[in-house]
């Protein structure tokens, strides 16, 4: 039994190699991918524990394909045999085509991770998931990764890249031609991520819209407005607009104006001013600025007043707004000025010619009929 198995595998051949060959092969290439896999694991678990980059680099390692380690494991195999020379010319490309995806999937893993800390360290919130700038920094550089990665496998392979290249830019701009309109909301987004005029969670102004920011895409932004319905814009139209922010707001100047009525004596007009800046003073988070009678209008004289919020929130300035107006009330009151209320006077006159076409007919005696 023995010797019969012997010659069977010394005897008989494969593709011009014996069995025996074919097997001590195998064995090499399990032994390979055991020993590969071990030290891998081995190298991760040492540096797992000893620094920032360490982590990073365990990270990087984890992501060893297990088929592209099986596959270089049976190519180490094949290089104990004695093939053609045929053979040996494309063992030699598949070596490289394994090591390009292995390389290329290292560094899209470490370009992944090296993004996600970044945008931690310098993205305020950490929010890479939410973030534009790092969802079109990591697409981009993908995109180039792995066009280096299929380009070098190809040229590797005997393919002539130079035509392939010069027709993918002539297709590159067949298709930005065709979707301007996207490239242009994803470059404004990528514009909103780097030059940041507004975050999640800002309340802004865009002409007549206004609400919360509750997410920043690719190419549209959602807002959340004060009647509860959410707003979708597109990011181009966003940024081609004025954006009020307010939740950068750090102190709200307020403008106001009143009236008063010209029958107001004129000392109680005088004392105005200071009433107003007593009543604006008497507010804990407000600076009064000026107070002053502007002019002479058609039905009122007409003051304007000025003072700072130093608080940003709305809630607060209405509060103080309508404590200065209670104050304002009851001040003119006491001292007798009246605020002006809008009256519109109409004068009718009747012309003569009207009157005689409407005089009734008179009888013989002139007194008119009926």
């Amino acid at each position: 039994m023995y010797e019969r198995i012997t010659d069977l595998v010394t005897d008989h051949s494969v593709f011009g190699i014996s069995v025996l060959n074919w097997l001590l092969a195998l064995c090499v290439a399990a032994v390979t991918f055991t020993v590969a896999r071990a030290a891998i694991g081995f190298m991760r678990r040492r540096v797992e524990s000893t620094g920032m980059l360490s982590q990073v680099l365990a990270k990087v390692l984890a992501g060893t394909s297990n088929l592209l380690l099986l596959l270089a494991s049976l190519l180490v195999g094949l290089s104990m045999l004695d093939l053609p020379e045929r053979w040996l010319d494309r063992v030699s490309s598949l070596w490289f085509v394994v090591a390009a995806l292995q390389i290329g999937l290292w560094l899209n893993r470490a370009i992944a991770l090296g993004l996600v800390h970044y945008i931690t360290r310098h993205g305020g919130q950490g929010l890479y998931q939410g973030s534009a700038l790092a969802t079109l920094s990591a697409w981009g550089a993908r995109v180039l990764l792995w066009s280096i990665v299929v380009l070098a496998m190809l040229s590797n392979l005997g393919v002539n890249i130079t035509a392939f290249i010069a027709s993918l830019g002539v297709g590159g701009i067949a298709v930005a031609l065709a979707v301007q309109n996207i490239l242009g909301d994803l470059f404004a987004s990528l514009s909103i991520a780097v030059d940041k005029p507004f975050e999640v969670g800002d309340f802004i102004v865009i002409g007549s819209l206004a609400g919360t920011v509750e997410h920043v895409g690719l190419k549209t932004t959602r807002i959340r407005s004060l009647g509860g319905e959410q707003i979708v814009m597109a990011n181009a139209s966003m940024i081609s607009s004025t954006i009020q922010n307010y939740k950068r707001l750090q102190e709200r100047r307020i403008v106001f104006e009143f009236g008063l009525s010209y029958d107001t004596p004129t000392e109680a007009v005088k004392k105005a001013p200071a009433i107003v800046e007593e009543a604006i003073r008497a507010q804990e988070h407000a600076r009064f600025d000026r107070a002053h009678l502007r002019g002479f209008g058609k039905e009122a004289l007409e003051f304007e007043c000025v003072y700072i919020v130093q608080d940003p929130g709305y809630n607060m300035y209405m509060d103080i707004q309508q404590a200065i107006n209670f104050r304002l009330l009851e001040c003119f009151s006491r001292i007798g000025a009246r605020f002006a209320v809008p009256v519109r006077s109409i004068k009718v006159t009747a012309l003569p010619e009207l009157n005689e076409a409407f005089e009734p007919p008179r009888n013989s005696k002139g007194y008119g009929r009926g």
